[in-house]
């Protein structure tokens, strides 16, 4: 009987590409440009040159693009993104480079833990002003119902945070601007904080001697400062930033008014710039405020001067 010799031989197959195995390649490379990383990293370099924090912006927009936490696009940098959400995102990136603040363009702030709406009839609150905060908090009894004012309450930070942590005071805010009091009534509806929101030109409105605490954060930047024409604060309401020639005007008008409506005994606590606290310090001892000292911020600054009216 004869047996087959035959040889079994492999031979190796060339790939060959094919459209569809093209298609593919592109399109894994255009998930790669659409994913969450590459979105972030673009941003972080066309924000580079627009100041403040680059990297949290970029982060902070598209998670607001995409109806998502920061924590998610922090975690998942591979994460695909949808065209429409990408487009969503690029156009709040022009208007970051632009100038306009984070705040503004997802229309939230959180200030001591609180998420508030914010919108461009109200400053931006900064973290300087959580000093301020402190401040009364430190002097402000857990469970009286002490008498407190928020002076131009803006979109109402103080006065919320106050009251969100002094529950028992009587939260009194004024602010002249009603667009933005309309933002601040919101804000506390929204939160279930119970404020009285007053429409006034600082005390104006209110009874004399109503208030244990008074808590202001006026306009204090100086008329001619370069910074008021640069950067965000270029959008934000002028009038809640324009303290005049020498940046002490509003100071010096609350400081005055202040003896008519704050109890004998009772606490003015105000912030303003850095290197106003020896002006806003003899403002308060030539109107009767006694026991008077600053706070320091984070940065080292003087940022928080208080005094107790005698």
């Amino acid at each position: 009987m004869r047996h087959s010799t035959d040889t079994c031989v492999s031979v190796a197959a060339t790939p060959q590409h094919g459209p569809e195995d093209r298609l593919g390649e592109d399109g894994r490379s255009a998930a790669r440009a659409s994913s969450v990383g590459a979105l972030l990293e673009r941003a972080r370099e066309r924000l580079a040159s627009s100041g403040g924090s680059p990297g949290l912006d970029a982060e902070l927009l598209l998670a607001f693009a995409m109806d998502r936490p920061r924590s998610f696009v922090v975690g998942f940098p591979e994460h695909g993104v949808p065209a429409a959400e990408i487009a969503r995102y690029q156009r709040l990136v022009e208007r970051r480079e632009a100038g306009v603040p984070v705040a503004y363009l997802t229309g939230r702030r959180e200030f001591y833990s609180l998420s508030l709406t914010v919108s461009s009839a109200t400053l931006v609150p900064r973290p300087e002003t959580e000093l301020l905060v402190d401040a009364v908090l430190g002097r402000l009894p857990d469970d009286e119902p002490a008498r407190v004012l928020d002076a131009g309450s803006g979109c109402g930070a103080v006065a919320l945070a106050i009251k969100h942590h002094r529950p028992y005071c009587r939260m009194v805010a004024v602010e002249c601007s009603a667009p933005a009091l309309e933002v601040a009534f919101s804000n506390g509806a929204r939160l279930g904080l119970c404020v009285d929101w007053v429409q006034s030109d600082w005390f104006s409105a209110l009874a004399d001697g109503s208030f244990d605490f008074i808590a202001a954060n006026p306009p204090y930047v100086r008329a001619n400062d370069e910074a008021l024409f640069a950067g965000d604060l270029r959008h934000e309401p002028r009038v809640a930033l324009d303290g005049g020639e020498d940046g002490l005007e509003c100071l010096l008008e609350i400081i005055e008014e202040t003896p008519r409506v704050l109890s004998t005994g009772g606490t003015l606590l105000l912030e303003h710039g850095n290197d106003q606290a020896t002006a806003v310090r003899t403002l308060l001892r030539h109107s009767g405020f006694r026991g008077i000292r600053t706070h320091r911020d984070l940065a080292g600054h003087e940022r928080v001067t208080l005094g107790r009216l005698s």
